[in-house]
């Protein structure tokens, strides 16, 4: 039988200024998620919020689910959309997606 002894290998010598890149690394990660990912989805919560509350009667909408109609009531949380003559369905606030321009559901 032949005996090999453990090759033991020195640890490899720290490079000079070294250490700063990894923290360097991650704060350029956060920025450029931050500008890229975070701050564009902040801003289309907030035109969305603001575009939820502006509902009134009158306006036709689109909803999330693709449904279109004209707002005829308007509740704290739900509204009541007419998307055919004498079919009325209630959808939340929330899922309304846009304002469409009046007449758009007369074109269809």
């Amino acid at each position: 039988m032949i005996f090999i002894s453990d090759a033991m290998a020195e640890g490899a010598a720290a490079a000079p200024g070294g250490e700063g890149l990894p923290l360097l690394f991650l704060i350029g990660m956060f920025v450029i998620m931050y500008l890229f990912i975070i701050r564009p989805q902040v801003k289309r919560q907030k035109e969305h919020k603001k575009l939820v509350e502006a509902l009134g009667k009158g306006d036709e909408v689109q909803t999330v689910g693709g449904l279109m109609g004209k707002i005829t009531e308007v509740g704290e949380n739900f509204v009541k959309l007419e998307i055919a003559d004498n079919t009325v369905v209630t959808v939340r606030r929330v899922s309304v997606e846009a304002v469409m321009p009046k007449g758009s559901l007369k074109e269809m």
